[in-house]
C-alpha cells in the first residue's frame, strides 16, 4: 500500500492513470479534499489536497517513488508505503498479477 498527495484533481487523475497504465500499481483510489498541515520553507502551512491510496507490490516501490518524483508537480512529493500483511487472499493475488 502507498499514499501520495496532490494539489488538484487533474494531477491526481493523471498520476493514477499513468501509474496504472505502466503497471506499477494494481489500483489507485482518489480521495478528494483532505486538509494537510505541514512545515515547509520555514513556516507552518496548510493546504487542501487530494489523497491517492494505492496497491502495489513491495518489490516495485522504489520504481514507483522514482516515477512519482518525475511526474509530480511538487518539489518533494509525498510518497509513503507500507506492507500489506493480511487481507483477502484473492485480492492480494490480484495485486500481484496486475503489477509488472
Amino acid at each position: 500500500m502507498f499514499y501520495i498527495t496532490c494539489d488538484s484533481m487533474e494531477e491526481a487523475e493523471k498520476l493514477a492513470k499513468q501509474l496504472v497504465e505502466e503497471r506499477l500499481v494494481a489500483c489507485i483510489n482518489v480521495v478528494p479534499k483532505i486538509k494537510s498541515f505541514f512545515y515547509w520553507e520555514g513556516k507552518a502551512q496548510s493546504e487542501e489536497e487530494l489523497l491517492l491510496l494505492g496497491k502495489t507490490r513491495t518489490d516495485v516501490v522504489d520504481q514507483l517513488v522514482e516515477r512519482v518524483k518525475y511526474l509530480h508537480s511538487y518539489d518533494v512529493p509525498c510518497v509513503v508505503s507500507w506492507e500489506i500483511t493480511e487481507g483477502n487472499e484473492e485480492f492480494l493475488h490480484w495485486i500481484d498479477s496486475e503489477v509488472k
